[in-house]
């Protein structure tokens, strides 16, 4: 039993098959074409192959360096494999390493994956500050999580899940690579210094500046609206590819990154929208049994370490029901 559908059992095995094609030697140039093609088609593509990778290595076949799946071009020297046809024992290996990924994916779940991928994750609640090499510093907010992508070219993070706050080291003396935070379909390029990220999901993210500027754009020419804008202190946007970056007007970037002080700001939010933040800093899971409720406003200030109490006088406050069980709080 596992719970992938047939699309995400589809991926696995094609991830499962590129895993092991790889670490059976160097591919072709138009092998090297189709696994960058293959990645590009599907935001779940590179995340399955880095898992499959993963998983292929620690079950103590081979190990390869984590940064293959990114195509650097092979030298001169490299070799070239000549036929593309699966020998017998990659067949299977394939079959071998599906059995284990599925099975480790449905034990572990996503959280397992995260961890493979990122350099930097926080838990539920967790709230955490990582000071870079350069001189920048990362704030992580609560069930975050990033990569560091460091090179020749630029100082690049991957924002993988959450929100984290970036202050941002200057391009001075001999470091003259831009800071850039990669997430979802766009990307944004320090202009100053302190700015947020919050990834919204695979392909949409919020940019809000807290000192300076930033340049925000998106990966490929959107349906709608602008591929890139510059944005300033106080500002905020928002992107998508089929939106483009578009300004959030009447954003307080400050009441929306106030967990950096230890609080929850809302000002006549809906109540799904209170209990969504929620969830992510407490333990368990609350749900909302009625959807009326969820449209409910709600004001207040919560402070992290006493959600427990907060989530009380939410439920007096609107004079609702709540159900306590393992784990999991039910509000009708």
């Amino acid at each position: 039993m596992n719970s992938q559908g047939p699309q995400q059992h589809s991926i696995t095995e094609e991830a499962a098959e590129w895993a092991v094609r790889l670490h059976a030697g160097a591919l072709s140039e138009q092998e090297q074409a189709e696994l960058r093609q293959w990645i590009a088609r599907d935001s779940r593509h590179e995340a399955a192959l880095r898992f499959a990778e993963q998983t292929w290595a620690a079950l103590g076949e081979v190990h390869k360096d984590e940064s293959v799946y990114r195509q650097r071009p092979p030298t001169a020297a490299s070799p070239v494999r000549r036929s593309t046809r699966r020998r017998p024992w990659q067949r299977v290996a394939v079959a071998a390493l599906v059995v284990v990924v599925v099975g480790v994916g449905w034990m572990r779940g996503p959280d397992m994956l995260l961890h493979m991928q990122a350099d930097y994750v926080t838990g539920k609640g967790e709230v955490r500050t990582v000071h870079l090499a350069d001189g920048s510093t990362v704030e992580l907010d609560s069930g975050s999580a990033i990569r560091l992508d460091y090179d020749g070219v630029q100082r690049g993070i991957s924002l993988l899940q959450g929100s984290a706050v970036f202050d941002v080291a200057p391009m001075v003396g001999e470091e003259a690579r831009p800071f850039v935070v990669h997430s979802a379909a766009g990307q944004t390029r320090a202009l100053g210094t302190r700015f947020v990220v919050e990834r919204e999901g695979d392909s949409q993210a919020w940019v809000g500046v807290l000192q300076h500027s930033v340049e925000v754009s998106v990966q490929a020419s959107p349906k709608n609206g602008a591929t890139e804008r510059i944005v300033e202190q106080g500002q905020a946007a928002r992107y998508s590819p089929q939106d483009g970056v578009v300004s959030l007007d009447q954003f307080d970037v400050d009441r929306a990154t106030s967990w950096r002080r230890g609080m929850l700001i809302f000002d006549r939010q809906p109540l799904a929208k209170v209990i969504e933040q929620l969830n992510r800093y407490r333990p368990g899971h609350v749900v909302l049994t009625n959807p009326a409720l969820g449209e409910r406003e709600v004001s207040g200030v919560f402070r992290l370490d006493m959600l427990e109490t907060a989530l009380g006088t939410l439920t007096q406050e609107l004079q609702v029901q709540r159900l306590d069980l393992a784990g999991l709080s039910l509000i009708y």
